[in-house]
């Protein structure tokens, strides 16, 4: 199947997005509909401490990123470098 794209009406994508490891940890949880205390028993990681990720009391470090993502089934960059730009690096 050849499908050519019609360049004048492509959307641009805007500017990628600004948001902290806790802030995306609390995105992917509401957007999979779990709560911190379902994400606590599927991660091993205590509703207390998804709390203090989420609302950025707490930094997430690399293993809780690597528990919080198999629970949310995504790549730990996702959760620790949802902003990361390439351009600015």
């Amino acid at each position: 199947m050849n499908t050519k794209i019609d360049k004048q009406n492509l959307n641009i994508a805007g500017e990628g997005i600004t948001m902290t490891p806790g802030e995306m940890t609390k995105l992917l949880r509401e957007l999979k509909e779990l709560s911190q205390t379902e994400l606590a028993k599927l991660s091993g990681i205590s509703q207390a401490n998804i709390s203090a990720i989420e609302n950025g009391r707490v930094e997430i470090g690399k293993h809780r990123a690597i528990a919080l993502a198999k629970a949310l089934n995504v790549h730990p960059s996702s959760i620790m470098f949802a902003d990361y730009d390439l351009k600015a690096s």
